[in-house]
């Protein structure tokens, strides 16, 4: 399948043909991928220093832009207990929920355009993964006096980082890219494109404003993690684009998402 521009993807045309995804495999593919996305994150200790450091330039920068609202929201939220522990599960348990019902959805409702979804997904995330390895970096709850409340901590938050049992089997200073807004925003853009309903797509746009909010009020990121996140999604996105050579909510050539002229059945489908 030809995009725009006639470039066809660096894949080869077998494999961009459509195939009914195989749930064992897509199961096996988010399974290692999962695993190597752990173990990528959770082994790059040694560099708290250096996290540390950038986490202070991070904070200078914001302030000589004036974008240290975050402190503000962190405050608000933190002297609010019953808001601090909504953000605190939400930041804790909707990171996972939504993307794996997102990507649930698209396999059972849209088989034609999970596949490109998922390739985007995928690709941020390692993309992110090198991030971090890259440049590592103290979340503001983390940065000693520097005025930020660790929500996580103060109102013990089960399950979360600021659990001694949790945090011992996890790198706490892989704040960029925020992987938060990039999941969030990929999931309220599959929806967006892939939904029938105007008022669903609508509504998923929400999720990763909300995402971001929460990140931020619980001292959990910065304002430039989230920058960054949407970063290296659109980078994931280019990757997709890459491998087909045709947008990642593009039904591919031979699906039931086109007729038979190659032209797409759904108007919203990005092509």
């Amino acid at each position: 399948m030809l995009g725009v521009s006639g470039f066809s993807g660096v894949l080869p045309e077998r494999m961009l043909k459509w195939r009914r995804p195989l749930w064992w495999q897509e199961l096996l593919l988010i399974a290692i991928g999962y695993a190597v996305y752990t173990e990528t994150r959770n082994h790059l200790h040694g560099q708290e220093d250096v996290a540390l450091d950038h986490g202070y330039d991070i904070q200078h920068w914001q302030d000589v832009l004036h974008l240290n609202f975050e402190r503000s929201l962190n405050t608000f939220v933190a002297r609010n207990e019953w808001l601090a522990q909504a953000m605190d599960y939400f930041y804790a348990t909707m990171h996972f929920i939504v993307t794996i019902w997102v990507l649930v959805w698209l396999f059972r409702k849209r088989p034609h355009l999970y596949r490109g979804a998922r390739t985007v997904l995928i690709s941020t995330t390692l993309i992110g993964l090198a991030v971090f390895y890259l440049y590592p970096l103290a979340p503001p709850r983390l940065l000693p006096n520097s005025g930020y409340v660790d929500t996580l901590s103060l109102f013990h938050t089960w399950g979360s980082l600021a659990d001694p049992k949790v945090a011992e089997h996890s790198n706490q200073f892989a704040a960029m890219p925020s992987l938060h807004t990039a999941w969030a925003l990929w999931a309220a853009l599959s929806v967006f494109f892939c939904a029938r309903h105007l008022w669903i797509r609508l509504v998923a746009l929400l999720h990763p404003v909300i995402t971001v909010i929460v990140i931020m009020s619980t001292a959990n990121h910065y304002i430039f993690d989230a920058v960054g996140g949407v970063g290296v999604l659109a980078l994931g996105f280019a990757v997709q684009r890459l491998f087909s050579g045709h947008g990642a909510y593009a039904p591919p050539l031979g699906s039931p998402g086109l007729t038979a002229e190659g032209e797409a059945l759904e108007a919203h489908v990005v092509v």
